[in-house]
């Protein structure tokens, strides 16, 4: 891990079964946003910073990322599992409820990286993300949040949760293209 670097990844939830009410929708959704994700993850590794991914266990309560990965993988989500899942050099926690910290390491392993700023992406927008938004924003992490990297069940939720996350958390939720990295350095 490059250690000037004071900025991390975080891909949340996009390993998903998409298998619930909106579901068929989320994962159209979660389609549309996975390739600027997936640049935003070439370019971290690129540099060799972190990419940390933050995943619903679904009840297997093992980090194993290929197991969660074979457990969701359906008509909805192969297409986007196939193409965004974790390699060896990325991080994945599993995490009980909505937000990436409430019950996983992440707070712990951002420090020891020395992990200053967060670049949130994934799903739902305006629950996993922006719960994880405001859990960031209380340990006083500087937040970055795409707004062509979430994906909530219905555009108006995305906007919604995209005012709250400047408004309330100070966010900079300019799009991927926008965010200049070599600012993101030491």
């Amino acid at each position: 891990m490059n250690k000037e670097n004071k900025t991390a990844l975080l891909i949340i939830d996009m390993i998903n079964t998409f298998d619930f009410i909106y579901g068929d929708s989320l994962a159209k959704k979660a389609e549309k946003i996975t390739e600027p994700i997936l640049s935003l993850r070439k370019s971290f590794r690129d540099k060799n910073w972190p990419v940390i991914y933050i995943n619903d266990h679904y009840n297997l309560w093992q980090a194993d990322f290929e197991k969660i990965m074979d457990y969701c993988r359906n008509e909805r989500s192969r297409t986007i599992i196939d193409r965004i899942g974790p390699g060896e050099e990325d991080f994945f926690l599993i995490k009980p409820k909505h937000s990436a910290f409430y019950g996983t390491a992440l707070h712990t392993l951002l420090q020891q990286l020395g992990v200053e700023k967060l670049i949130l992406t994934g799903v739902a927008g305006n629950i996993c993300v922006l719960f994880t938004a405001n859990d960031a924003y209380m340990r006083e992490y500087e937040l970055s949040i795409p707004s062509d990297c979430i994906a909530s069940n219905t555009d108006h939720d995305d906007e919604y949760a995209l005012m709250m996350m400047v408004d309330v958390l100070g966010a900079d939720t300019r799009a991927s293209t926008e965010i200049d990295l070599t600012e993101l350095g030491a």
